[in-house]
């Protein structure tokens, strides 16, 4: 288990990597939006802003989707993608980390393999015959190369935090290390009324 623990931090590091390069990716795309804004204001009835906006729109999404897929991983480790805990909250942290288990096996894992291997010929189709937008002179390969490269590190996140979830099983890691601390949704409740009461 020793040696799976350090897979797992291994894994961490790198998607940590990953999420602090993507901060630049933010700050170009927000760049990007703010040149098309300025565009868009002063000269939307030259030939300059006709030709240069559909690449400027375009290159937004393409960073936005970036953005997305290339921190999806690093999301999961810091556990703050959306999860329903109204039911799960209720269960004892084993039986959570059980459902967990059963969660990353029985669904993460099955649909990130399909996706990367439907996506891999999606994206070669477009890299072998240099597809391009049909709105501006952007290839769309670059684009299509995302899906490939944001669903493996969350696979491999995938494996990280399935190790991280056996580790707790085996008395070897606290649940607070991979589980933010969430209150039940009757302590929220309560909490709520009394906050209402107070005023």
């Amino acid at each position: 288990m020793d040696t799976l623990l350090r897979v797992s931090k291994w894994i961490d590091t790198m998607n940590t990597k990953i999420a602090t390069a993507m901060q630049w990716a933010v700050l170009v795309a927000v760049i990007l939006s703010t040149f098309n804004a300025v565009l868009r204001t002063f000269f939307s009835k030259t030939a300059l802003f006709q030709h240069v906006s559909n690449i400027l729109f375009e290159s937004q999404f393409i960073f936005f989707g970036g953005i997305f897929l290339l921190t999806a991983a690093y999301t999961l480790k810091k556990d703050e993608h959306v999860r329903i805990d109204v039911l799960v909250a209720r269960y004892s942290e084993r039986t959570q980390v059980k459902l967990d288990i059963i969660g990353i096996i029985f669904f993460m894992f099955p649909v990130c393999a399909l996706v990367l291997m439907l996506c891999f010929g999606f994206f070669m189709q477009s890299f072998t015959s240099g597809e391009h937008s049909g709105n501006s002179p952007l290839l769309l390969w670059p684009t299509k190369i995302l899906l490939p490269l944001g669903f493996f590190p969350l696979l491999l996140q995938g494996v990280s935090e399935l190790i991280k979830r056996v580790a707790y099983l085996q008395g070897k890691m606290a649940f607070h290390a991979f589980r933010k601390a969430g209150q039940n949704p009757d302590d929220e409740v309560k909490a709520y009324i009394d906050a209402i009461q107070q005023k």
